[in-house]
């Protein structure tokens, strides 16, 4: 999950895992080669203020090739600090290593003057150990572009405020865009003389229909109507609302047993009359589902998209490679007898950075996060040096040598950039219009997707979104955890959990007996314990939280000013 977040918050610059961006203009820094200073020569001016060493944490990311240096010392990192505004240690971790790490630098006072970490179970304890600076004076007193943003865009501070009102955590808006959805094979409904599936019921029987009716036309049964493993049973879930599992129900947020159950039904149903692959418990990485869709196998499949271009790259083109005549299309989310929900979108708003309470030069660290929120730097990081790496095309940067730019520039700066703000620089140049002009059927899917999942009438299928979840108090933490290695509603876990085994021994375990054991499960181990720490926090949250609804706003800002853009294109 880590990586695919990682992806989609940096990697692809707003919606595309391409460059972002740059028909504005950038300042003198943004002008500047790696390697070359920026220097002032207006008239007699008053002496700058002498630099002050500060140190900032780096994901070491195995990616940066040996002669371009490390993680720590690079043309990036040279280029911040020739560029930026103070002298900055870099210190790289490892994915693997770094809430290992992080802990042990805090617990022997060598903390970074400045973490930048995307899991909020990192940060976190540090706020509950008031190991993290209250940031509200600071930026009141030290911040130009960062106060901006947070003045520009409330719901910046919302998500970095912590249960105490405070401000602790700095972050950055991200494009928003589903990330899944349900690919179905249109000319096998066609074939059979089917309908888009509507309801979860629908579904069911779609499914049903395409494991065997013969879609494929070969004479043989040898078809599956869905593939179950991987991020489709998630998708399932999330059809059901049945997932983290809380829901609100009347106003009160509540453990979803019955979701939970139901979605159960549904899958033991699949599961029981041969519509999935029954070994779809050790496909865990779903290879062999996208295997047996491209194949011309199944009918219907979850994956996640990390970009537009991966549906037709990894779906469409392989699929028709084999199978010349198929056809596929994006499948809205069926009504199940919970509602109709939208899937997983992206973290609009993604908390990535905090300043150690030990710091000694909080200013100085305020002065370089705002220099890495800036839109000039952003363009430097995005798309490095005009002339080197990219040329202006139609006022869009456009890469000279993908090579050279791989190795260059998006290798090393996919985690520089924790601050770039993509949300709110997506313009014509983001659009799939631009950036895929080669290829028209990326921007139908990219059309697609938005159109098909992005149902602000609808509610979302959780909570919020899981790194603007609670953490729970450790106690608490370990009754979850406990449980979940026994009863587990996501049946990747492997088929020993209760809910896994209620789909697959049929009458001699049903839902019904796994409920009950569940319940029982959870109940013995203390988990109306947590029951009620959930719902004192949303009773007590629900209004200062970042919650769905929250997701929403800023992703229908988005949506309008993605239509307004593509009107403009399209004049």
């Amino acid at each position: 999950m880590r990586n695919m977040k990682v992806k989609l918050a940096l990697a692809s610059t707003a919606v595309l895992a391409l460059t972002v961006i740059g028909c504005s203009k950038s300042d003198d820094g943004a002008k500047s080669s790696p390697g070359v200073s920026s220097v002032a020569t207006s008239g007699a001016t008053k002496a700058p203020e002498p630099r002050k060493d500060i140190t900032v944490t780096a994901y070491d990311t195995g990616r940066v090739s040996q002669d371009e240096g490390t993680n720590e010392q690079n043309r990036w990192t040279k280029w911040i600090n020739e560029n930026g505004p103070e002298n900055v240690k870099f210190t790289a971790i490892s994915f693997a290593q770094i809430k290992e790490k992080t802990n042990v630098m805090f617990a022997s006072g060598s903390a970074p003057d400045l973490l930048m970490v995307f899991d909020p179970t990192i940060r976190n304890p540090l706020y509950e150990q008031k190991q993290l600076m209250p940031l509200d004076d600071l930026i009141a007193k030290n911040s130009v572009e960062y106060k901006k943003l947070l003045e520009q865009n409330p719901l910046l501070r919302k998500a970095g405020t912590k249960p105490d009102g405070k401000l602790y955590e700095v972050g950055h808006i991200q494009w928003v865009n589903p990330l899944r959805g349900v690919i179905i094979r249109t000319d096998w409904l066609k074939k059979l003389g089917l309908e888009m599936p509507k309801t979860t019921d629908d579904l069911y029987k779609v499914a049903k229909a395409f494991a065997e009716q013969d879609p494929d036309g070969n004479g043989k049964k040898d078809t599956y109507g869905i593939a179950l493993a991987g991020s489709m049973e998630y998708t399932i879930n999330q059809m059901f609302y049945a997932i983290k599992p809380w829901v609100v129900k009347d106003g009160k947020l509540t453990y979803s047993w019955e979701n939970i159950k139901v979605a159960t039904d549904f899958k033991k149903k699949l599961y029981s009359e041969g519509i999935v692959d029954k070994d779809f418990f050790n496909d865990k990485n779903m290879a062999k589902a996208k295997q047996d869709f491209i194949a011309g196998k199944v009918g219907i499949i979850s994956p996640n998209f990390n970009t537009p271009q991966d549906i037709v790259t990894q779906f469409l083109d392989p699929l028709q490679k084999n199978v010349p005549t198929a056809t596929m299309t994006l499948m809205p989310f069926p009504t199940s007898p919970f509602g109709r929900f939208t899937p997983s979108l992206e973290n609009p708003v993604q908390m990535t950075g905090a300043i150690a309470a030990s710091s000694k030069n909080p200013e100085a660290v305020m002065k370089y996060i705002d220099f890495m929120s800036k839109d000039s730097t952003a363009d430097v990081l995005d798309n490095g040096i005009e002339g080197t790496h990219t040329k202006t095309v139609e006022g869009c940067p456009q890469i000279i040598d993908a090579d050279k730019f791989k190795k260059e520039v998006s290798d090393i700066t996919v985690y520089m950039k924790m601050l770039t703000n993509t949300g709110l620089r997506f313009n014509k140049c983001s659009t799939p219009a631009v950036q895929y002009k080669s290829d028209p059927r990326v921007q139908d899917y990219y059309q697609l997707l938005r159109d098909t999942y992005l149902t602000f009438d609808l509610p979302y299928a959780e909570l919020t979104h899981s790194e603007h979840m609670p953490q729970l108090p450790k106690d608490l933490a370990a009754i979850v955890t406990n449980t979940d290695k026994q009863v587990n509603s996501m049946v990747g876990a492997g088929n020993g959990t209760v809910w896994a085994k209620a789909i697959v021994e049929g009458d001699k375990y049903t839902t019904d007996d796994a409920m009950k054991e569940a319940m029982a499960i959870w109940e013995k181990a203390g988990g109306k314990q947590v029951e009620d720490w959930m719902a004192k926090w949303y009773d007590e949250n629900k209004d200062k939280a970042f919650l769905a609804k929250d997701m929403y706003e800023i992703a229908k800002q988005q949506d309008q000013k993605y239509k307004q853009i593509m009107s403009e294109i399209k004049k």
